[in-house]
């Protein structure tokens, strides 16, 4: 392998290594409860969108309703979500934010403006070659990741 691709392959492999420990790395969002990296997703998805029910929220991230009400009672134990009767359809429960997690949905969107804005920035300087690179080489990774996730070895 000559030096180019070492220096791709170590740069995939550091990439790797950060996401996981970005994953794994739970933060405050504004409240004094550790939030795990799906629990401030889920946050994130009941905040953005109302009237959401459990089903709802299993369609939109592809997961069981188990999988939603197990995260959901673990927000509701640290205060930070809560389950109402839909007024226009007693029969439904929808998911709503409380006070304290509308603070970490809110310091997890400002979080992200932090982290995300100079990246922002210079996706949008891309000239459209660039951009076309660029993003030939995130599916590229992005089929390889999905052929890892599903290998059984």
């Amino acid at each position: 392998m000559n030096k180019e691709k070492m220096k791709i392959h170590g740069k995939f492999q550091s990439l790797m290594h950060l996401a996981r420990k970005l994953d794994q790395a739970p933060k405050k969002f504004g409240t004094d409860d550790l939030l795990s990296h799906s629990e401030i997703h889920l946050i994130e998805i009941i905040g953005d969108h109302e009237d959401l029910s459990v089903t709802d929220i299993a369609r939109s991230l592809s997961i069981t309703k188990g999988a939603v009400s197990q995260n959901l009672k673990r927000l509701e134990k640290k205060g930070l979500s809560k389950k109402e009767t839909d007024p226009k359809n007693a029969s439904r429960a929808i998911v709503k934010l409380t006070s304290k997690g509308m603070t970490a949905f809110w310091a997890h969107k400002h979080w992200h403006e932090r982290m995300d804005g100079g990246f922002a920035d210079y996706i949008s300087d891309l000239n459209p070659d660039e951009f076309k690179i660029i993003l030939g080489f995130l599916n590229r990774v992005e089929d390889f990741l999905k052929r890892r996730v599903r290998s059984p070895e």
